[in-house]
């Protein structure tokens, strides 16, 4: 078993009420006004990622991407935000930060999870 890595997501179909599977992510850490990838993955069936970077980051500023358009595009549906980008501050190196995201074709929502 692999350790999970020090952001991990989990993302959530409130239309359907299960989780979003195959959903692109990217995580970027903002040095000097420049986000620079860090680790990419793709939501496997229970809508997770547990595998997205490294499992110790330094304190800072990060960011995380989720390709929504390709998500919906495979559930054949028409969706306003293509793209859902969420950035946060990192500031306990020796907390785990979860980023859930909360997910529909017209609103998204967040939240820190743990």
């Amino acid at each position: 078993m692999t350790e999970r890595s020090h952001v991990t997501t989990h993302v959530l179909d409130s239309v359907i009420g299960r989780p979003a599977a195959g959903v692109p992510v990217i995580l970027e850490h903002d040095e000097v006004g420049n986000w620079v990838m860090i680790g990419s993955a793709t939501t496997d069936e229970d809508g997770r990622v547990n595998n997205l970077g490294p499992v110790a980051l330094k304190p800072g500023r990060y960011r995380v991407s989720f390709d929504t358009a390709t998500y919906f595009a495979e559930q054949e549906v028409k969706a306003f935000y293509p793209e859902v980008q969420i950035t946060f501050d990192l500031g306990d190196a020796a907390a785990h930060y979860h980023v859930p995201l909360l997910l529909s074709p017209f609103a998204y929502s967040t939240y820190r999870g743990s």
